[in-house]
């Protein structure tokens, strides 16, 4: 026994390794939420945003424009959190929502920067437009750009600070 006793501590290792590779390959094979395509990478950016403008002033709405790409994680994980129904309820109500393409950072960079959001700072950038596409609010210091760490409370909180007929108005 003692001569194959020198076996033992690569066939463990070995063992060990198949089991650590097996257990990274489930958690990496969960679905990504990144298949989704949020942004339409061929958009013309400046038509969607007239276009949201014309009907958030038919539906008396503010129009949140989000820039992002959708290679970024926490542009999905916004999209996600807007779409759960207590968040969709708010935004249905209030809000008429554009997703900007910024590409890898080369796209509609006009746009970023007529809404005073700043690319430096990270993406998902949000801005937020009267009907009449007065900025009342833009994303100064990338308070999105680590969407995956806030909570519904912070979306909720920010979404009931900024809709229409608040004193932001």
């Amino acid at each position: 026994m003692e001569k194959y006793k020198p076996l033992y501590l690569p066939i463990i290792f070995v063992a060990l390794t198949f089991a650590l590779v097996a257990a990274g390959t489930a958690c990496f094979a969960q679905p990504s939420p990144q298949q989704k395509q949020i942004y339409d990478e061929k958009a013309d950016a400046h038509l969607e945003i007239k276009e949201a403008l014309a009907k958030a002033k038919a539906e008396h709405k503010r129009v949140i424009v989000v820039f992002g790409a959708n290679w970024c994680f926490d542009c999905h994980v916004l999209d996600e959190a807007f779409h759960k129904p207590e968040l969709a309820s708010i935004i249905a109500a209030n809000y008429v929502v554009v997703h900007i393409d910024i590409g890898k950072g080369e796209k509609n960079q006009d746009l970023m920067d007529k809404y005073e959001v700043p690319m430096k700072r990270g993406i998902p950038g949000l801005a937020v437009l009267d009907p009449n596409g007065k900025l009342v609010y833009s994303q100064k210091n990338g308070e999105f750009e680590n969407a995956r760490a806030m909570s519904q409370d912070d979306f909720v909180a920010f979404l009931n600070k900024w809709k229409p007929g608040t004193r932001n108005d």
